[in-house]
């Protein structure tokens, strides 16, 4: 309950989510019908990049602010347009927009937004910023509750984005276990899982569990920016996606290689996509 991702906002790491995030709403905008999104663990919405919190680390100028001044190859640019132009492309940009307003950004009229946040403070914000937005609904609830009791949706089709804090023990099992619920409830759904890599053989394990479990159509994404060194801060991260639309492992393999080349702090940076289990 102590995290603020104020001092994070517009990191490599919320590139990377937030881009593959945008990548999964484009694929489910290709059918009319309506899909809903739950963020499960969705923070303020929207974070001030001149705030107190943002200037102590400035990890946003290594992250969105590279993005926005980079020259990308056509292919990675046309894949990325989505999610910057839910970013916007003010440089310096004044603010970075969490998960739930990209989400929102990239939504229909005909699609829905469920957010689910616990800390009383990120809530108000949150429920601030949603206010009279009858597409989305903003609940105070722990969002590790949502794959065992909000699946499947109404809509039956959408995607979960599970964005943990990574504050408290055993994490990773956590997630293992929201992976598992999803899949029992909801096997047709989408579910984008976030991870950071602090230990990378804590992260193998992880992948590895999952590469034993009986759940089908599961994808790794990691990036890496830099070596982790004492006191550098987070250097790598991933994230797993259930039923990943057919086309992301082809666009990823466009977007990872121009991401990883503008992110980049030293010449240990690269990426990873791996299927961790067949097809269903």
């Amino acid at each position: 309950m102590n995290y603020r991702h104020a001092y994070h906002a517009g990191n490599f790491a919320d590139v990377l989510k937030h881009a593959l995030l945008a990548r999964v709403i484009e694929y489910l905008k290709r059918k009319e019908g309506a899909f809903r999104i739950h963020d499960t663990h969705a923070g303020r919405g929207t974070y001030q990049l001149a705030s107190v919190e943002a200037g102590k680390t400035g990890e946003w100028i290594d992250g969105i602010g590279r993005l926005l001044k980079a020259d990308l190859p056509a292919k990675a640019a046309d894949l990325l347009q989505p999610y910057l132009e839910a970013v916007g492309t003010a440089d310096p940009p004044a603010e970075y927009p969490g998960s739930p307003v990209i989400a929102r950004r990239l939504m229909r009229k005909q699609d829905r937004l469920s957010l689910y946040e616990l800390h009383p403070e990120e809530f108000e914000v949150l429920s601030a910023h949603f206010a009279g937005d009858w597409q989305a609904r903003v609940n105070r609830l722990d969002g590790w509750l949502v794959a065992g009791a909000h699946l499947p949706p109404k809509e039956k089709r959408g995607l979960v984005l599970i964005d943990p804090p990574f504050e408290q023990e055993g994490e990773f099992a956590r997630l293992t276990d929201a992976l598992v619920k999803a899949e029992r409830r909801w096997s047709g759904g989408t579910v984008i899982a976030w991870y950071p890599i602090k230990d990378g053989r804590e992260a193998a394990r992880f992948a590895t569990g999952l590469k034993k479990s009986a759940m089908p159509d599961l994808l790794r994404v990691e990036l890496r920016v830099a070596e982790e060194r004492p006191h550098s801060g987070l250097c790598a991260c991933g994230l797993v996606v259930k039923n990943a639309p057919y086309v992301l492992a082809e666009e990823l393999k466009v977007m990872l290689p121009a991401l990883t080349k503008v992110l980049a702090r030293d010449g240990s940076a690269g990426w990873k996509l791996e299927p961790l289990s067949g097809e269903r």
